[in-house]
């Protein structure tokens, strides 16, 4: 199966994915020892969600890979036994120590594994798991999941998904001395059903300059949300928030702190097709890029990809700056799908303009990432059918793009603040072109740069 990936250019050159078969959320992001860990969550036996492991891969650079062996499996008869779900890690004096869901019988409970290796490659579950017996009894909550943890002098605290029936989704607030012995707080944050969903999945809560921030993956909406704002007395109080990615294909991620002292988080991103296609293909999911996250000028968020990336570059492609007008092709002869495209973007008169990538063999295939009226947005046509992804709303005028399109994958950082992620499935590219636009009058490019990308596998 996996030399059959190997020809099939829906696959990604430089976006992390499991070997084979179905994998969905990053778990456990840690860096130990001098390198980086990057646990998810992966069915081994086939392309669909099923019975959840986690996989495990092993960096000392954040580009290239190895895989390990899996780390975590279903104990028949255990609290775990339907799959080990969700969790973190962190570093208990030493010890390196998951927290994560168990799934047993349609419920999800707390619990915890331990590992001595220096690479990590070896876990032991606790005997006693779940670490917590129930959910709080009190609460009228509909689901009870997922995990986030630290640590505040000699006291452990976390968080778990969940959502109050009728209300909203929740961030409910746990503390312990040892991480096996839990006390129920009070919830950190609630929101607002009609705003943010009746569920919170995969919580993620950090400081991040002098405020916090805390992620969800919200139920039904499957979108992400980010609230920066003040934590004190086990309350958090958002002062603003946003979506973390516009497109509905980025989930359930999470983020850590490295040697660097940056705020580093990688992302699921969910597929965009059938259950037949993906039994054909043997696989699904991808990470995204690993993104940096920083708080800005005025208290709004920061969102770039990690430098690290730019060590992939290889080929490059430089557009002059020039008056847009109509349609014109910039960029011939891409004989990759692996590109990062560096775009400096004035709208100036023009009601549209943008970038439209496509084939010389395939011209009814075509991707358009364009500044509107409405915001930026993406649209990716087969063919047969365009299919928009949700489009993220600014202010039309001048604007830098990042642009990461990768197999099947297409990122575009929006100046440094936002990113939207689309999927599309494309023929297998042969020779790709690049076109600029402006339609309703003229646009001015600034600056524009591609290159052609490395793969991150051997």
């Amino acid at each position: 199966m996996q030399r059959k990936h190997l020809t099939d250019h829906h696959r990604t050159a430089y976006h992390f994915q499991a070997p084979s078969n179905w994998m969905n959320d990053p778990n456990g992001l840690v860096q130990w020892k001098g390198n980086y860990h990057l646990f998810y969550q992966y069915h081994p036996h086939g392309p669909l969600f099923g019975k959840i492991h986690w996989g495990h891969a092993m960096s000392a650079d954040l580009l290239h890979w190895t895989h390990l062996p899996i780390a975590l499996s279903p104990t028949e008869g255990g609290p775990d036994e339907d799959g080990c779900w969700s969790g973190c890690i962190v570093n208990n004096q030493g010890v390196a120590t998951i927290v994560y869901s168990g799934n047993a019988h349609g419920r999800q409970l707390p619990c915890v594994a331990t590992s001595q290796d220096d690479d990590l490659r070896t876990w032991h579950k606790y005997a006693g798991n779940p670490v917590v017996a129930d959910w709080p009894a009190e609460l009228d909550i509909v689901e009870f999941r997922d995990h986030c943890v630290w640590q505040e002098g000699e006291m452990w605290y976390q968080v778990i998904g969940s959502g109050f029936k009728g209300v909203g989704g929740a961030a409910l607030l746990y503390r312990s001395p040892d991480l096996l012995r839990w006390e129920y707080l009070q919830p950190l944050c609630v929101g607002n059903k009609d705003e943010s969903g009746t569920m919170w999945e995969c919580p993620d809560f950090f400081p991040l300059g002098d405020k916090h921030l805390l992620t969800v993956s919200s139920i039904p909406d499957g979108l992400v949300y980010y609230f920066i704002g003040s934590y004190q007395n086990f309350t958090f109080t958002p002062e603003s928030q946003g979506l973390l990615d516009g497109g509905r294909h980025f989930y359930a991620p999470q983020s850590m702190r490295d040697d660097q002292g940056r705020r580093l988080m990688f992302g699921w991103l969910r597929e965009g097709r059938d259950d037949t296609d993906l039994l054909q293909a043997g696989w699904a999911g991808a990470m995204s890029l690993p993104r940096i996250l920083s708080l800005q000028p005025g208290g709004t968020l920061g969102i770039e990809p990690a430098s690290e990336i730019e060590q992939l570059r290889l080929r490059r492609h430089t557009v002059e700056p020039q008056t847009i007008t109509g349609q014109q092709t910039v960029v011939e002869q891409l004989f990759s799908n692996a590109l990062e495209i560096n775009l400096d973007i004035d709208s100036q008169t023009a009601s549209s303009c943008g970038l439209i990538l496509r084939d010389s063999a395939y011209p009814e295939e075509s991707i358009a990432i364009s500044l509107q009226e409405m915001g930026l947005n993406i649209e990716a046509n087969n063919g047969h059918t365009a299919q928009e992804a949700e489009q993220y709303s600014l202010v039309i005028g001048r604007h830098t793009l990042r642009i990461f399109l990768d197999g099947s994958v297409l990122e575009v950082f929006i100046d440094g603040r936002a990113c939207l992620t689309e999927r599309f499935y494309h023929s297998a590219p042969q020779q790709l072109n690049l076109s600029l636009f402006a339609s309703g009058g003229e646009a001015t490019l600034h600056q524009m740069d591609v290159w052609e990308m490395d793969t991150i596998w051997q």
